[in-house]
């Protein structure tokens, strides 16, 4: 089969190696449909967690090829979507259910082989039935059960005014799951013209491309999806007094944040983050079975496994017309 591999930061290239055969506990899957991710950029450019050499892909789905002793769950033909996060479920953190603190964390994609590549094992415990929903509507599971855990930790209110810093994938997603909690606006921040459009029609209030036509002092809640770190650091300024400020895109490792602290103290603020997810799968998958969350007009391309590092350059240079970029690793 053939497989996408980052042997070192920056150094991408197509190998071709055997199919793997799953283990006790372990399902083989048919990779259907890939989304690139940002963090697929960032351990890219050696800015994220990871080992290398690896083969990217956390978000994906596809066709149940083979079953390892054990399984149960899951039979030869089942459409499936896939949780990356592999927690050992025995240490303090699991044990405390928080699994994705897990002491001995592994994940798809990330340290353990993912899906940009043909055919992908993994365990039993972090696949999720997606019944007919299409293979590239199930790709999105992943990115969607970890803004599912976000907002449960934002924890929006009813008629709250909520801004959302950033429209692209991510922050649709997240605009999405703030108006299914009950918002009564929602404002946007975003300077890619290709997007401003699609957040208006997913339900954005108001989209502002500069950071000065964001009132200070107003939101209820603020959620950061850009991940940059000027960005990060205006968050305060916009929250209302006791507000609360969620920063959920990934910025690069080893970078400072520089946060007014006696505003954060004057303003009583409650400051969050939000890393991957904890047992939102099945949420995700419901939520986009019932349409509630939609997710098809956020993808822009579809390449083909050759192409991830087009697809990874598109993302990286912000052309206007680039959404979701998926890979096609089978055609």
């Amino acid at each position: 089969m053939k497989s996408m591999m980052i042997h070192q930061p920056g150094n991408l290239g197509l190998i071709e190696r055997d199919i793997p055969t799953p283990g006790v506990n372990e399902v083989l899957i048919e990779v259907k449909a890939s989304g690139i991710c940002g963090t697929d950029l960032h351990i890219h450019k050696g800015e994220y967690l990871g080992s290398y050499p690896v083969i990217p892909g956390h978000e994906f789905a596809g066709v149940v090829t083979g079953v390892g002793s054990g399984i149960t769950r899951f039979k030869i033909g089942d459409h499936v979507a896939v949780e990356p996060n592999i927690a050992c479920d025995n240490c303090s953190h699991c044990l405390n259910n928080r699994q994705n603190f897990c002491e001995n964390w592994q994940a798809v994609g990330v340290t353990l082989p993912g899906g940009m590549e043909q055919f992908v094992c993994a365990p039993e415990k972090a696949v999720f039935s997606i019944g007919d929903l299409p293979f590239e509507q199930g790709a999105f599971v992943e990115p969607l059960s970890c803004v599912i855990h976000g907002i449960e930790r934002a924890r929006i209110k009813l008629a709250d005014k909520v801004a959302i810093l950033g429209a692209g994938p991510i922050g649709d997603l997240l605009l999405q799951m703030v108006r299914l909690q009950g918002a009564s606006s929602v404002t946007m921040l975003e300077t890619n013209p290709g997007r401003i459009e699609l957040a208006r029609a997913l339900g954005a209030d108001q989209v502002v491309s500069r950071m000065e036509d964001l009132p200070q002092n107003t939101f209820d809640v603020v959620i950061d999806a850009t991940g940059s770190i000027p960005v990060m650091n205006r968050t305060i300024d916009f929250a209302r007094s006791g507000g609360t400020v969620l920063l959920f895109g990934v910025p690069p490792s080893g970078k400072m944040l520089e946060l007014d602290a006696f505003k954060i103290f004057q303003k009583g603020l409650i400051l969050l983050s939000s890393f991957t997810s904890v047992r939102n799968s099945l949420q995700a998958v419901r939520l986009l079975q019932s349409g509630e969350v939609k997710v098809e007009p956020l993808i822009s391309h579809r390449l083909p496994l050759e192409d991830l590092l087009v697809g990874l350059e598109l993302m990286d240079k912000r052309d206007p017309a680039v959404k979701k970029v998926m890979i096609l690793p089978n055609g």
